[in-house]
């Protein structure tokens, strides 16, 4: 059987970006999962995913030091292993596994661009960040954008040529469960009783943002736009799934403030299965500023929710403007209170049709087993 390796820098994106995949994969192929460790949590993984795990410590951080260290015993593996694929995900693992796989001679170097964080960054940043990109690209065989919109700003940005990129299927690194993500799953007494938990009345209309706080999920507009349209709306609420970064991407500090002060505004944390939230919800809001392919949109759109997005790749590919959500402008708060009104005027009919709208297109165009199918079928078609 031959082997396939796949890198990721953290275990996390193992766990939950590309969740059942190598699994999947282990069938075809001797899968090696590597990724740093994360105290035990590459093992925890591995076990149920079905791959054996080497961890690398891999640093998200520019470091040059540690990046060197890092490729260097990304090589010494690789060389060892002699796999017939190497699949990198994520920025920092991208870049070191590739540079290690094509120093090692590894005949097929695929990486997955699931986003590009330098479109945030201006001056030496970019630069640097600019040139990191387009090492990584030479050194791979194959990248696979996972979303159309993504292929276009690669290609806009001169980093590689066209003939290397490919998006699988319809976009998306590893397509949604339909069935997990489904709103059969939660009756109506259930979704009073967890409304009850978090202090939203049945009646009250529930606007869900699930991520990162942070501020290139346009949490700062998001808080700014519902402050403005709760100062007038009382049965409304704002439900905030996720966790801070304090450190990589802090919000403004107003934006905290409003968060602990805005009764209607409702934290519940990071929380292990989402699925209940978007059961409480009326629509999803997901204002970011960069992605990929938000797995939070498909997940809403499964689970028959709304959504209001903003006008980026992956977003503008999921959503229909008026059909199954409404599409903003990013970093404009006026336009996404506009947009949040907007769905408060509509009537549950109409809402509802535009959930359905939403499910149909996810289950029609994302579903995980036609992805996995479709990667499956990309890797078959390499040759020696």
């Amino acid at each position: 059987m031959k082997k396939l390796i796949r890198i990721t820098t953290i275990p996390g994106s193992i766990n939950g970006l590309l969740r059942g995949q190598l699994k999947f994969m282990s069938a075809h192929y001797e899968v090696i999962g590597i990724s740093s460790n994360d105290e035990g949590f590459l093992e925890e993984v591995s076990e149920r995913e079905n791959f054996r795990p080497i961890a690398v410590e891999m640093s998200r951080k520019i470091s040059p030091l540690m990046d060197i260290i890092g490729v260097f015993k990304l090589y010494r593996i690789i060389k060892k292993e002699k796999p017939f694929i190497v699949h990198t995900h994520t920025p920092k693992a991208g870049t070191l596994g590739m540079m290690a796989a094509k120093l090692a001679g590894v005949p097929h170097r695929l990486h997955t661009i699931a986003g590009l964080p330098l479109m945030e960054a201006t001056g030496t940043k970019r630069k640097i960040l600019n040139k990191v990109e387009k090492i990584t690209y030479a050194c791979a065989t194959k990248i696979y954008p996972n979303s159309y919109g993504l292929k276009t700003i690669i290609l806009n940005n001169k980093f590689t040529t066209e003939d290397k990129l490919k998006v699988i299927g319809n976009g998306s690194s590893n397509g949604i469960n339909t069935e997990h993500f489904n709103p059969k799953h939660y009756n109506n007494e259930f979704c009073i009783e967890l409304r009850k938990e978090w202090n939203i009345d049945k009646n009250d209309f529930v606007f869900v943002f699930i991520g990162r706080l942070v501020t290139d999920k346009g949490i700062n507009e998001l808080i700014a736009a519902f402050n403005k349209l709760s100062q007038n709306t009382t049965n409304i609420k704002l439900l905030l799934v996720g966790k801070e970064e304090e450190h990589l991407d802090p919000l403004k500090p107003e934006t905290l403030l409003s968060i602990k002060t805005n009764k209607q505004i409702v934290f519940a944390g990071w929380q292990n299965d989402v699925r209940p939230y978007f059961a409480i919800s009326n629509a999803l809001v997901f204002p970011s500023y960069r992605e990929g392919f938000p797995n939070v949109v498909l997940q809403a759109g499964a689970m028959e929710l709304a959504s209001i997005v903003t006008d980026i790749n992956g977003c503008n590919e999921i959503v229909s403007h008026n059909e199954n959500g409404i599409i903003v402008p990013a970093k404009n708060t006026e336009k996404l209170y506009e947009a949040m009104q907007a769905f408060l005027l509509k009537t549950k009919d109409e809402l509802t049709a535009m959930g359905k709208k939403s499910r149909d297109r996810i289950v029609k165009m994302y579903d995980q087993q036609f992805v996995w199918d479709t990667l499956l079928k990309e890797y078959k078609s390499l040759k020696r």
